[in-house]
């Protein structure tokens, strides 16, 4: 089964960047430690929630809008698709995933399988 490992943040509060230079080096590392990790397929770190483009279509035209719809007070700010044979494995890796204990949450969804 294939589960996206969709990595939130609060980002009025971040507690990243109160790390000093090194525990934020070492953070990093643990992502780039979970990208090596078997099973992960792949992922990315997104661009701030402010630069997006949200795509509307209504009677036929298409509509964007700059930005997210909502305020939220988490965003979106990565993800990892990770193969596991179960929930119980993707919960484990989402767990080791920085953000979760930083002040993020990580959202675990198995992908619809055809």
């Amino acid at each position: 089964m294939q589960y996206l490992l969709q990595i939130y943040s609060n980002d009025s509060m971040s507690t990243f960047d109160t790390l000093p230079e090194d525990g934020k080096a070492a953070v990093m590392g643990e992502y780039m430690a979970i990208s090596g990790e078997s099973g992960v397929i792949g992922g990315a770190q997104l661009q701030p929630a402010e630069t997006a483009t949200t795509v509307r279509v209504q009677d036929g035209h298409t509509l964007t809008t700059d930005g997210p719809f909502l305020e939220t007070k988490e965003a979106l700010g990565g993800y990892y698709l990770f193969e596991a044979d179960d929930l119980d494995a993707a919960i484990e890796l989402a767990a080791r995933i920085p953000a979760a204990r930083l002040g993020g949450a990580i959202e675990v969804r198995p992908l619809v399988q055809r």
